[in-house]
């Protein structure tokens, strides 16, 4: 028996993110069932839900870093049900952005240094033209050579978002990025994120409990003109009463 996680109304169309009867399993838990969606590309995914619902073990199963239980799971072309941990690494360098609630910079490199990781992570050749055009397009060029200490927490996003940026990925997953922050920073977050990925002609993927973010959404849609805005879709997460208590903590862990 799944514990389901939400309702989803189909889409359809051929999906940059499609999924069929996905689900995963803790261990010693009852699986996780997730609705089946079609994200088209260049579309924008609001996935919803308190702390706690599965948002980012959803978003581990599209990103290669946990294997499915059961179902189908197929990102950018490619199907990731049964694919090797080294296979999934080298897929997600090359397919895809992930911007992590916990930026995951490294303290002893400098930001272009950062970026460089993402090429030996990629098994690619450096390109530092790239890296200077992904940071001079988030307007932190002349922060290349400062460590994260010496980074105030947007410009740190910044540079984690020029990061997964960089290999110019199919799609971009979003991790909390409104959380601990202000209206005014939550509306630049969003409008940064919307604008990068437009930009890099990907598919966004934003997983939040902050209430503000569907709001800001439309408005960053509703204050352009002259271009065609983006898709927006939703799915709500909740979470189960019942969901046992071992896999409710783990779910905690992840969310928090």
């Amino acid at each position: 028996m799944c514990w389901c996680q939400g309702n989803y109304a189909a889409w359809r169309g051929a999906g940059v993110i499609r999924t069929r009867s996905l689900t995963f399993c803790y261990s010693g838990a009852q699986p996780l069932c997730f609705p089946d969606v079609d994200v088209p590309q260049g579309a924008v995914l609001l996935l919803s839900g308190a702390s706690g619902s599965g948002k980012s073990t959803w978003l581990s199963l599209v990103a290669g870093l946990v294997a499915p239980t059961g179902g189908q799971l197929d990102v950018a072309g490619h199907s990731l049900v049964g694919l090797s941990q080294s296979a999934a690494d080298a897929w997600r360098a090359r397919k895809l952005g992930f911007l992590p609630q916990r930026l995951h910079l490294s303290p002893a490199l400098t930001a272009f240094e950062n970026l460089a990781l993402a090429y030996w992570a990629a098994g690619v050749a450096l390109d530092r033209a790239r890296i200077q055009e992904s940071l001079a397009a988030l307007g932190i060029h002349e922060l290349a050579q400062r460590k994260p200490a010496q980074l105030s927490g947007g410009q740190a996003q910044r540079v984690a978002l020029a990061r997964a940026v960089l290999q110019r990925p199919k799609v971009l997953l979003a991790d909390e990025p409104t959380a601990s922050l202000d209206d005014d920073a939550a509306r630049d977050a969003i409008a940064l994120l919307q604008s990068t990925s437009q930009s890099e002609g990907a598919t966004l993927v934003i997983a939040t409990h902050d209430s503000r973010v569907p709001a800001l959404l439309q408005a960053e849609d509703g204050g352009k003109t002259g271009t065609q805005p983006p898709q927006i879709l939703c799915m709500q997460l909740s979470k189960s009463e019942q969901l046992p208590a071992k896999a409710q903590a783990a779910l905690q862990g992840e969310d928090a």
